[in-house]
């Protein structure tokens, strides 16, 4: 008898615990579409994720009072395997959405325009549509009838004198991406565009250079050049801080990210610094590298409190093409204003 009890309890191990151990099915991102739509008279954003399975289990978070316009959706169990990770949505209701993976969960993060409160957005499901070839979505519909663009107004920096450097310029190309891309084009066009935002917000702004050149003039030494930018920081009357702009640049292009570096000779320099790295982070989107110190030739010079931003990595194939795209580059450009704004608030 205990013979035919043990033998019944083995077959019951060799049956039962393969599924025991079984891990739950794992679930598949396979498609990411949006569109503008109209309802009731009302317009908004359609984002419709798809997924190999019915999304039964998805948690939404809000950014709250840190990141107030991020939205967060995870997805437990679920894999993005070559799934596209960036996708930039304009800039009347979102600027983009981004999948992530971490662990056995992946993550959307949505950029709203708008707050990410109950009233900006919703959350549903949407089943399979076998006609039109469609998986199971979850849909995200974001509301916003406010346009926010070049005309956007920063509050907090009206009769501020802000001096901006576009980093590089003229002989000197900066990094380079694979493709061509100079970084002195990029800081270019955003410093143009935070100087277009800050006037428009009633700032002064200085430019150290507004096209294509060398500040110091041709066949300058590295030294020179440098110094020829702050003095023009040096020179302008009621200053009273100066902002460097740079793409970053790595011999590996897996490095990513938005980073702010200062030189501490006061308080101001690495309030200045945080303030413009929270802001950079809230809108572009990107791996938050944090600040750091370094003696870099503007920062130590410079008698203004004094910050060098590191959009991000021209060298990173996704972040390059980023730095080139014309919503990426304002959306940097608002969060370098509000970041100014902040600065300026926390010194009152």
């Amino acid at each position: 008898m205990k013979k035919w009890c043990f033998l019944y309890l083995a077959l019951c191990c060799f049956f039962l615990l393969p599924t025991l151990g079984m891990a739950a099915p794992v679930q598949r991102v396979v498609s990411f579409q949006s569109q503008v739509m109209e309802e009731d008279g009302q317009t908004f954003l359609r984002c419709e994720i798809g997924l190999s399975q019915a999304p039964a289990d998805y948690s939404v978070k809000e950014g709250g009072v840190l990141r107030p316009k991020r939205l967060l959706i995870d997805f437990p169990n679920t894999d993005l395997g070559d799934f596209p990770r960036e996708y930039p949505l304009g800039d009347t209701y979102a600027r983009r959405a981004a999948f992530y993976e971490a662990g056995d969960h992946a993550r959307v993060d949505v950029v709203m325009v708008a707050p990410a409160e109950e009233a900006n957005y919703r959350v549903s499901t949407l089943p399979p549509d076998k006609q039109n070839k469609l998986p199971w979505r979850l849909v995200i519909d974001i509301y916003n009838e406010e346009e926010q663009g070049a005309s956007a107004q920063i509050d907090g920096v009206r009769g501020h004198t802000i001096v901006i450097d576009p980093g590089h310029g003229g002989s000197d190309t900066g990094a380079v991406g694979v493709d061509g891309l100079r970084e002195k084009d990029v800081t270019l066009l955003v410093a143009q565009r935070v100087q277009e935002l800050l006037r428009s917000s009633g700032a002064n702004v200085v430019m150290t250079r507004e096209d294509d050149r060398d500040v110091y003039g041709p066949n300058a030494t590295d030294a020179q050049e440098l110094q020829a930018r702050v003095d023009v920081g040096e020179a302008a009357a009621k200053a009273e801080v100066f902002l460097s702009i740079h793409c970053n640049a790595f011999a590996k292009p897996a490095a990513n990210g938005t980073e702010t570096f200062y030189y501490p000779k006061t308080w101001q320099d690495m309030a200045l610094a945080q303030a413009l790295q929270d802001g950079m982070i809230d809108h572009g989107g990107r791996r938050n590298r944090g600040i750091k110190e370094a003696r870099f030739y503007v920062l130590h010079n410079s008698s203004l409190p004094a910050a060098l931003v590191e959009l991000a990595f021209i060298t990173n194939p996704t972040e390059k093409n980023l730095l080139a795209d014309e919503s990426f580059q304002q959306e940097m450009a608002l969060g370098i204003c509000e970041g100014l704004a902040n600065y300026f608030a926390a010194l009152r």
